[in-house]
């Protein structure tokens, strides 16, 4: 084994974590470790003289200075992605200003947000709170809206509104400087919504992609919460993907999160390792079928326990084709996992309550084996909206 070593980073503006979290993301650079035959050094130490390459798995995107500091210059060096601002790693980017003339951040791009308009659902992005009304009020004719923190996560801090009234009431108590640090994400709010997932992954030289669903769960404060993500995993990247037999809805999906990705090059200095893309298809206010990208994640998330299990086992096997895999959350007590489930935490979360995580392998296919794959895109393209 080389001085190479894999290590936990936490980041500057990274936000706070549960301990579920904390642990499940130390899980992920173990694997990560495993995978790239090398040591994985726990926490990283700015003080230490590491005697090999330095492979980072950061909480959060990094941003262009940060990583600069690192020592991370190309997208192999971490599990994740670097972006030139702070606004750009949130979901502020989806939805362009509400006027060429509104208030932004240093490094706005207005192209980009033109360049994904028809892959995302109808929407805008304000930082001040004149736009969030002017906004709000344009929305609101074509039915409900849902009004979104940029620096919220894991279905947290959405707000849905039907009448401007509610909107002023969200307005009055919201904090005025988070608007205009962060932004205000307000667009179109759908009803019988499925959230697939997109996602492309690379370690080394080793490439795979994805597309997947998602689980909502109940959390122990009972709201509605990411419960984790089941995923079919193909060999190779968005080309492989796009070969891989599917429903239309998913494939639309898949064609728009490529979109979203190749539309960041209007971001100088963005680059990744690992993306996921969650895509809302559902009903909007006038009963009219939508798919758009909600926002990326470019960094370790919920799936990616599944992401590097798949991965793994494409490591081992050269012969395997497609991979399906799961990562669960399940809140409360009294939860079993599956046998064959890897668990990575169980217990009483400080502040998250009791909770139990596990990834599990749930079909490996070969390359002669894709007939599976065919017959059942086109079982579920019989249902598909889209």
């Amino acid at each position: 084994m080389s001085g190479d070593v894999v290590v936990v980073y936490f980041s500057r503006l990274g936000g706070p974590m549960y301990t579920h979290e904390r642990v499940t993301l130390s899980v992920v650079a173990e694997t990560i470790a495993q995978i790239k035959g090398t040591k994985f050094a726990g926490l990283y130490d700015n003080a230490k003289n590491y005697s090999g390459n330095v492979f980072f798995v950061p909480d959060d995107t990094l941003v262009v200075d940060e990583a600069s500091c690192l020592g991370i210059c190309l997208p192999t060096g971490l599990f994740g992605a670097v972006v030139p601002y702070p606004f750009a790693k949130t979901k502020a980017i989806t939805h362009r200003l509400v006027d060429p003339s509104g208030d932004r951040p240093e490094g706005w791009s207005s192209a980009f947000a033109e360049m994904v308009q028809d892959v995302v659902l109808p929407g805008y992005t304000a930082f001040s709170v004149d736009d969030a009304r002017t906004a709000a009020a344009r929305l609101l004719s074509t039915g409900p809206i849902r009004i979104k923190e940029p620096l919220a996560a894991g279905g947290a801090g959405h707000t849905v509104a039907t009448t401007i009234d509610e909107v002023e009431a969200f307005l009055e108590a919201f904090p005025e400087a988070a608007i205009t640090a962060h932004g205000l994400v307000v667009e179109s709010n759908l009803r019988d919504v499925t959230t697939v997932s997109i996602g492309q992954i690379t370690i080394d030289d080793m490439t795979i992609a994805y597309h997947g669903t998602q689980r909502v769960a109940t959390n122990n404060a009972g709201c509605r919460v990411y419960g984790g993500s089941a995923l079919v995993c193909v060999r190779g990247g968005w080309k492989a993907l796009a070969r891989l037999p599917m429903p239309g809805a998913v494939r639309l999906a898949a064609v728009q999160a490529k979109l979203y990705e190749d539309a960041m090059r209007e971001y100088p200095g963005f680059m990744v390792s690992r993306r996921n893309y969650d895509v809302a298809q559902g009903l909007d206010g006038k009963g009219r079928r939508r798919s758009g990208v909600l926002e990326a994640s470019w960094r370790s998330g919920g799936a990616s326990t599944a992401e590097l299990a798949a991965l793994r086992e494409f490591a081992q096997d050269p012969t395997l084709q497609v991979v399906e895999a799961r990562a669960v959350k399940l809140f409360g007590r009294g939860h079993e996992a599956p046998r064959n489930a890897v668990v990575h935490y169980r217990g009483d979360d400080p502040d998250d309550g009791p909770i139990t995580r596990y990834t599990m392998v749930t079909r490996k296919l070969k390359r002669n084996d894709a007939d599976h794959y065919a017959r059942h895109a086109a079982m579920l393209e019989t249902t598909s909206a889209f």
